[in-house]
């Protein structure tokens, strides 16, 4: 018996002067989370990202998210384990009505120099959706078994 077919929402890009050649996010297998997002940098201008410098790398595209979704933007374990390189505001959220260009804001917790070169698979996208709620001044809250307990309060 084959799986049935998913009906996937769809959105819409619109491509750059900068991001000629290079290919939309992509899911790297049929079950990933994440879709990946390339580095529309000038091929002939890669990026040295230093230790503990940050860079923000254009993407080379906009889009328009459905209504009700936003799109979380997380760093790629690879470069995270052997690079020290993540997303600086991890995870970076971009909303349903923003239409500039997809930018991933990078930091290099490394001990050393990393380059970024066009096309390099730098960050992931994942596409969630969203709850609005109403908010409402209260003077008092249920109670609850945790109550105010904070950082670290259940244990280590």
């Amino acid at each position: 018996m084959s799986a049935p077919q998913k009906t996937m929402p769809l959105v819409a890009v619109r491509t750059l002067a900068h991001f000629q050649g290079l290919e939309l996010p992509a899911y790297e297998t049929p079950q990933s989370a994440g879709a990946d997002i390339r580095a529309a940098l000038p091929e002939d201008a890669p990026l040295t990202l230093r230790p503990g410098a940050r860079a923000l790398i254009p993407a080379g595209f906009a889009m328009a998210l459905p209504e009700g979704f936003e799109a979380q933007i997380r760093p790629r374990s690879g470069l995270a384990l052997k690079h020290g390189i993540t997303v600086l505001n991890s995870p970076g959220t971009i909303d349903a009505d923003y239409r500039g260009e997809v930018q991933i804001m990078l930091i290099n917790h490394g001990a050393e120099d990393f380059e970024i070169r066009r096309g390099m698979r730098i960050a992931q996208m994942v596409i969630a959706p969203v709850t609005q709620l109403q908010w409402m001044a209260a003077l008092d809250l249920p109670k609850s078994a945790r109550g105010t307990g904070g950082f670290g309060s259940t244990g280590v």
